[in-house]
């Protein structure tokens, strides 16, 4: 295993690395180990992969995933596609470097035998796309969807963002989580105020923080794991709709309302 990088076995021919960048982003790279060829989802920092690349010679990168347009995502793709000519595809709505297929909702591509059907999944962005692997049980969310919470609203609307959210809870609780940022411990510290009754989100906070002084990542999550310990997930759930309650309310708010005051919440938390 490389030594900055998280491997994953999906199954025997395919493992998926995280490579981090910047402060706190991670790149992922998948590879498809009997044929040498991998592709990168994210890439804000052509370095990190260009390393991996140079350590690694007898390995071609086919194919750049971007899920929106924030530097952090797409700083790097240009020099890669220039460097090794893979394909970059990206949404449509969304002007990405070098973009040789934008992506609709709805689509399916095949990449490294993997199909991946795009999720578009407004919020953070307006054109933000996620990358969804059935088969495999996979999510390429970008900043939609985060361990414990969820991207900003930097363009799109709470009701956006919520319905999004909504279509990705809905995917099966298998489904393993590969999100870009390393927030989930100060994620979960905000998710233990919202939610302070919450045992289980108690426990990985516990969990997490104990990896983070190992210095392990705390991704992939899960699903399931997200519907039980992720207030952005959970804005219908009594507590979390009791604890978001005001005073001059005269009902407690609804999913959207609530979700809509969590955001609000954890912008200043």
């Amino acid at each position: 295993m490389d030594q900055n990088a998280l491997t994953d076995e999906i199954t025997p021919m395919l493992h998926i690395d995280a490579l981090p960048a910047f402060s706190d982003n991670y790149i992922w790279l998948l590879q498809d180990v009997p044929a040498r060829r991998c592709a990168v989802v994210d890439p804000g920092d052509a370095t990190p992969v260009l390393e991996w690349l140079s350590a690694h010679p007898d390995w071609q990168l086919e194919a750049i995933l971007v899920t929106h347009h924030h530097q952090d995502h797409v700083g790097g793709v240009a020099a890669l596609r220039q460097a090794t000519g893979a394909r970059v595809y990206g949404p449509a709505h969304e002007k990405i470097p070098a973009i040789d297929q934008p992506l609709e909702d709805g689509q399916r591509i095949t990449v490294l035998g993997l199909e991946l059907e795009v999720l578009h999944v407004p919020g953070h962005t307006l054109g933000h796309i996620a990358y969804y692997g059935a088969a495999q049980n996979l999510l390429f969310c970008g900043d939609t969807l985060f361990a414990a919470g969820c991207g900003r609203l930097f363009e799109g609307t709470p009701a956006q963002m919520h319905a999004s959210l909504q279509r990705l809870a809905a995917l099966p609780g298998q489904t393993a989580v590969y999100c870009t940022h390393e927030y989930t411990l100060s994620n979960l510290r905000f998710a233990q105020a919202a939610e302070p009754e919450n045992a289980e989100i108690a426990a990985r906070l516990a969990e997490v923080g104990a990896w983070r002084e190992q210095g392990r990542i705390s991704l992939p999550s899960r699903i399931d794991l997200e519907l039980r310990t992720n207030p952005f997930l959970r804005s219908n759930d009594p507590s979390v709709r009791s604890r978001l309650r005001q005073p001059e309310d005269t009902a407690e708010p609804d999913a959207l309302e609530t979700f809509t005051r969590l955001r609000r919440w954890k912008d200043s938390f």
